[in-house]
C-alpha cells in the first residue's frame, strides 16, 4: 500500500473515533501515505498530525454537490490504493465508488456498496458482544491487516500544551456541559449543583463551542464559586483535549468531549441521558466512569440519537440521576 484515503465526513465525535484506523494503517504500513477526507470544521483535529499526509475537507454549507465532485476529481487523480469509506450515505459512497482506488471498501448500509470491491457488514454486535464504534470501524481494514482493532488517538501539539499551561497551575476539573441534543444534554441545574458540591480546592474549567458560552456563563453565574472559569469558544479542538488530558476529572455528556477525553486517555465521566453506552459510543481511557440513572425505564433509550426535547416530557433519564454518582467517581 502506498496510498491510502480514510473517508469520515460525519460530526466530529465519529470523526476522533476514526482516528483508530489511522493508528492501525500506519501500524500495518508504516511507509504508506494516509489521507483522511472530513467536513469542513474538523480538519483542525489533525494539525501537525504525525501518521497523516493531507487532510482533503468538504465544505458541506456552501456549494455541496459542486464541491463534491471537484472533491471527486481530486480522488480520482490521486488514484489511491485503498480508499476506506467509514460512513453509510450516498455522498461519500460516491465518492468511494467512482475513486478509481485500486482497493474500496465501506460498509453493506452505503446505497453505492455494490461498486466497492469489499463490503463488509456493518454489524452493532460480534457473537452477541457489542461492539464499539472504533471496532466496527476497524471491521472495514480486517482484510488488510489484523483482528487487533488501535483506539483513537489525537495529536496536541508542544503549541497545544503551552496554551493551556497557565490552566494547569492548580489541581482542576473540566465540565462539558453542553450536547447538540437536548436529551443527551445533562440539564443546567444539575451541573451547577455538581459544581456547588465538589471540592472547593480543585479550580473548574467550563468547556465548549462558542455556542456554548452563554449555558457555561449561567453555569458560572450560579454556582456562586471564584474559581470557576467559562472557556466556552476559547480553545481549539486540540487545545482542548490538551487541558483534558491532565485533569483529575472531566466531566462530559455522551459528546464530542468524551472523545476527545478518549483520545488523549484522560480521565472521564460520562453522562447519559436518553442514550446508553450499549449503543458502542462509550468512554475508553483507562479511567473511565459512566453514569446514568439507577433503576431502568420503559422509554430509555428512546433512539440511537439524541432529541431535540423528551418526547414524554418529564426527562427522568436525567432528572433522576443522582448528584452522588458524579461525587463518587473522584479520587480520595
Amino acid at each position: 500500500m502506498q496510498r491510502i484515503l480514510v473517508i469520515q465526513t460525519a460530526f466530529i465525535g465519529d470523526v476522533v473515533l476514526a482516528t483508530g484506523l489511522l493508528e492501525k494503517l500506519h501500524g500495518q504500513f508504516p511507509g504508506a501515505s494516509i489521507d483522511i477526507l472530513v467536513r469542513k470544521g474538523n480538519e483542525t483535529l489533525f494539525t501537525q498530525h504525525p501518521f497523516l499526509h493531507t487532510v482533503l475537507v468538504w465544505n458541506k454549507k456552501q456549494d455541496k454537490y459542486r464541491n463534491l465532485f471537484t472533491l471527486l476529481k481530486q480522488i480520482r487523480q490521486t488514484r489511491y490504493d485503498l480508499v476506506v469509506n467509514v460512513q453509510r450515505f450516498a455522498a461519500t459512497g460516491l465518492l468511494t465508488a467512482f475513486s478509481r482506488g485500486k482497493q474500496t471498501v465501506g460498509f453493506d448500509k452505503n446505497p453505492f456498496s455494490f461498486l466497492f470491491s469489499d463490503v463488509i457488514p456493518h454489524a452493532v454486535a460480534e457473537k452477541d458482544q457489542a461492539l464499539h464504534e472504533f471496532e466496527r470501524n476497524h471491521q472495514l481494514i480486517i482484510p488488510f491487516t489484523d483482528t487487533k482493532a488501535e483506539k483513537p488517538k489525537l495529536y496536541p501539539s508542544a503549541a497545544d500544551l503551552t496554551s493551556v499551561a497557565r490552566l494547569k497551575q492548580q489541581p482542576y476539573l473540566c465540565i462539558a456541559p453542553a450536547s447538540v441534543w437536548f436529551t443527551k444534554q445533562f440539564p443546567a441545574d444539575k451541573w451547577v449543583n455538581l459544581v456547588q458540591s465538589l471540592p472547593h480546592h480543585f479550580t473548574i474549567h467550563l468547556l465548549g463551542a462558542p455556542g456554548d458560552q452563554a449555558l457555561c456563563s449561567d453555569i458560572q453565574m450560579r454556582s456562586g464559586r471564584a474559581n470557576v472559569n467559562n472557556l466556552a469558544g476559547q480553545l481549539t479542538f486540540l487545545q482542548s483535549a490538551a487541558l483534558l488530558k491532565d485533569a483529575v476529572m472531566n466531566y462530559v455528556n455522551d459528546s464530542a468531549p468524551m472523545h476527545f477525553a478518549s483520545s488523549v486517555n484522560a480521565p472521564v465521566t460520562a453522562v447519559y441521558c436518553s442514550t446508553i453506552p450499549a449503543f458502542g459510543f462509550g468512554p475508553l481511557s483507562d479511567n473511565s466512569h459512566i453514569v446514568e440513572i439507577g433503576q431502568p425505564l420503559l422509554c430509555r433509550p428512546c433512539g440511537l440519537h439524541g432529541r431535540p426535547k423528551c418526547p414524554l416530557t418529564h426527562f427522568h433519564c436525567a432528572r433522576l440521576i443522582k448528584n452522588e454518582q458524579l461525587l463518587e467517581v473522584l479520587p480520595r
